[in-house]
């Protein structure tokens, strides 16, 4: 089989008008105190990828414009929404009060893992991820109605942040 790859015209892709103006996928990812800036552009293209609503930057989270986001984020900071907090339990706050569910993507007691968390509420979602070092917070752990772990049986049991960004969003939005 002869396999060739499409051009950049024939992707369908959207301008940035379009992008505005299109329905988004119901889901804001929440950083937590993010070090890398080129994190942060990984997950900026990937909210780009699946139209997600946008990305809360919360605390010494990294924020556009900044050469390094750009270098990774390849335009989606232009296309996705994006809000700054110094606090992240200011960011979980909001998201209470325009009722969305709120879920962290952390290693915890009693977490739910991934291939068996399903959000059955009709109300739109909310991700924290957090810091390369640390995770997510524990005030933000205490803040978030529960935590998605996503199963892994190596020996590192530890993903980059983008990657879990990634693996986490398709997983709930293929469903």
């Amino acid at each position: 089989m002869e396999t060739r790859k499409l051009q950049m015209k024939e992707l369908g892709r959207k301008s940035v008008e379009e992008f505005k103006k299109a329905e988004k996928t119901p889901i804001i990812l929440v950083l937590d105190n993010i070090r890398s800036l080129h994190n942060v552009g990984a997950v900026f293209r990937t909210a780009d990828a699946f139209l997600l609503q946008g990305i809360y930057l919360c605390g010494m989270t990294g924020r556009p414009p900044h050469r390094d986001i750009r270098k990774t984020a390849l335009g989606a900071t232009e296309t996705v929404q994006w809000h700054y907090f110094s606090k992240t339990a200011d960011a979980i706050r909001k998201l209470r009060e325009e009722k969305y569910a709120v879920w962290a993507v952390e290693q915890v007691e009693n977490g739910i893992s991934l291939s068996e968390f399903e959000e059955k509420r009709k109300q739109p979602l909310a991700l924290i991820f957090g810091n390369e070092m640390h995770g997510v917070s524990d005030e933000a752990l205490q803040l978030a109605d529960g935590c998605i772990e996503i199963p892994q049986i190596g020996m590192k049991h530890s993903l980059n942040i983008s990657v879990s960004v990634g693996i986490v969003v398709w997983e709930i939005f293929r469903r």
